[in-house]
């Protein structure tokens, strides 16, 4: 059995970074995280965000992050910013839905993904995709989620866990399914009253509209997000099934915080991991 390094999405703590990154990444540390995946940099150079992490003791080990730097005239510039992080997985966080069930669409969409990949592996950073709970809709018999692993071979997964299972999936049986192609994986709680109970997060269009849920409302279904160990999940089997998987990193992430403290959500989520899970 390895040791597992613990993270932060530090989306968790984005109002509090935006303010001072330098205190929120203080305080990250404190609480016992040691890696930390970015969201967005909030206009800083490379150097000043690698400096505060030296100084506070972390490692960015990876991010989320769209196609379209990959594809602009400053495609080596930003390549060398996230070298100089040192960041080793790049993951899209997200794509539009209906790109799955258009054929051109996804098509092309591939297309891009397979160039990004061929970028990025020669400058040493991973390709990764992260799942929502829709990429568990079918297309011609098969999980399009699936169906994208399969049409690039090449491209790392970055599960999260919480929409494995509220799209209607089993996270022990994805993570033991991916286990030779994760080096990454997001632990996220939560409370539903039903798995794949409808969107629980705004989505929109290419057009920056509201796209309307079919399904009942998070409202409907109770969604909502939870620190780790407080909602539906069952850590113990997805850690065994982690162990013996190449996943290096966990990495906690909680969404919305509602009217509570995102620290303090973050830290009895570092303490679940501790002291229930042993990592």
């Amino acid at each position: 059995m390895k040791d597992l390094k613990v993270g932060i999405q530090l989306y968790s703590l984005r109002d509090e970074l935006a303010k001072d990154m330098d205190a929120t990444l203080k305080r990250v540390k404190e609480m016992g995280y040691d890696y930390v995946e970015f969201a967005g940099f909030y206009d800083k150079s490379a150097e000043e965000i690698k400096a505060l992490l030296d100084k506070h003791g972390l490692i960015a080990v990876s991010m989320h992050q769209s196609l379209d730097p990959y594809f602009s005239k400053n495609a080596c510039e930003f390549i060398k910013f996230v070298n100089t992080l040192g960041i080793k997985y790049s993951a899209v966080p997200w794509m539009d839905s209906a790109v799955f069930h258009d054929e051109a669409r996804y098509a092309d969409f591939v297309d891009k993904m397979r160039k990004a990949q061929k970028l990025l592996s020669a400058n040493g950073i991973a390709l990764c995709y992260h799942n929502h709970d829709f990429e568990f809709e079918k297309e011609g018999g098969e999980y399009v989620l699936d169906r994208l692993y399969n049409d690039i071979p090449e491209l790392m997964t970055e599960l999260d866990l919480c929409w494995v299972k509220y799209g209607g999936e089993d996270p022990v049986k994805y993570v033991n399914k991916y286990a030779k192609r994760s080096g990454i994986v997001h632990f996220k709680d939560f409370y539903a009253k039903q798995m794949g109970g409808g969107p629980v997060y705004a989505l929109i269009d290419e057009n920056e509209n509201e796209i309307k849920a079919e399904k009942p409302s998070k409202e409907d279904n109770c969604f909502k997000f939870m620190p780790l160990g407080q909602g539906v999940q069952d850590f113990g089997p997805i850690l065994d099934a982690v162990k013996e998987s190449n996943i290096e990193y966990v990495i906690y992430e909680k969404d919305q915080w509602y009217d509570g403290d995102p620290f303090e959500d973050a830290r009895v989520s570092r303490e679940f991991l501790k002291n229930v899970l042993g990592i």
